[in-house]
């Protein structure tokens, strides 16, 4: 039994997580609410849900729980940061956690990345300016945006409301041509177990933000599970892509800088 720890803001579709482990072979999630004082979608409000303390107060309950990695379960409550922002967040986790940690925006990363997906379109609940910031972070780990669309919901209670016509409407807003895959990085949006009907609708894989949370988590403990509900990224294969490194695998690294621009070592994708 792999034992993966979420950190997941708020409460909105935390259920998609009991949902995906019935589906998944011996897997357990184990999921940490944080508290999140405004469910806004502002920056200001979203930065505010991936502070080092909100993440660090769910530290001894996973370590009770006896968790082998942790995922911080925001996709804005990361990239924000920016990368190198990022990393330094998910540094500061796996150190009071004492586990390796990532979040949800390296997720996507890395699932992209093991698709083999070349280029993305990015179907976005969030603002225009969030979702350029997310496409920013993207090409910052060198995968090509060809298109974003932004709905401008105004707070994951909205984003939680949706239902599967609407979150459909926003994959197929997105999607052109020449995108290898789709994305829908808000952890608001009920997706556990819609992913390969999202794929069939649109043809190409589809990567849903709790979907490449859980997919992150088993990369770091170095598992492999299957459903074919939760889409192509949990699709059988002969050989998986060998795993990247992400900042707390293994021994920590020493690393210099502060601040949401700089400083951590984490997973540098960039090849």
């Amino acid at each position: 039994m792999t034992t993966v720890g979420i950190l997941y803001p708020g409460g909105f579709a935390r259920d998609d997580y009991p949902r995906m482990e019935i589906l998944l072979d011996a897997v357990r999630l184990v999921v940490h609410r944080t508290e999140v004082a405004d469910d806004a979608y502002g920056v200001e409000a979203l930065l505010r849900t991936g502070e080092p303390g909100r993440l660090a107060a769910g530290a001894a309950d996973l370590q009770r729980a006896g968790v082998e990695c942790v995922v911080w379960a925001s996709a804005a409550g990361s990239f924000l940061y920016g990368w190198e922002g990022a990393h330094e967040q998910t540094g500061a986790l796996a150190r009071a956690v004492g586990v390796s940690a990532s979040s949800t925006s390296f997720g996507f990363v890395h699932a992209v990345r093991e698709l083999g997906a070349g280029r993305v379109a990015v179907a976005s609940t969030y603002s225009e300016q969030v979702t350029g910031l997310f496409a920013g972070f993207l090409r910052a780990a060198g995968v090509e945006v060809a298109a974003t669309s932004a709905a401008g919901l105004g707070s994951a209670a909205e984003a939680a409301a949706w239902d599967l016509d609407r979150v459909k409407e926003l994959a197929a807003a997105a999607d052109r041509p020449e995108a290898d895959a789709v994305l829908l990085p808000d952890t608001a949006l009920h997706t556990a177990g819609h992913e390969a009907e999202l794929e069939e609708l649109l043809g190409k894989p589809v990567l849903t933000g709790n979907q490449v949370t859980v997919r992150e988590g088993l990369r770091l403990a170095g598992r492999r599970s299957w459903s074919p509900r939760l889409g192509r990224l949990f699709a059988r294969r002969e050989a998986p892509p060998a795993p990247v490194a992400v900042w707390g695998e293994g021994r920590a690294r020493a690393h210099s800088g502060r601040g949401r621009g700089g400083g951590a070592h984490g997973s540098d994708v960039r090849e």
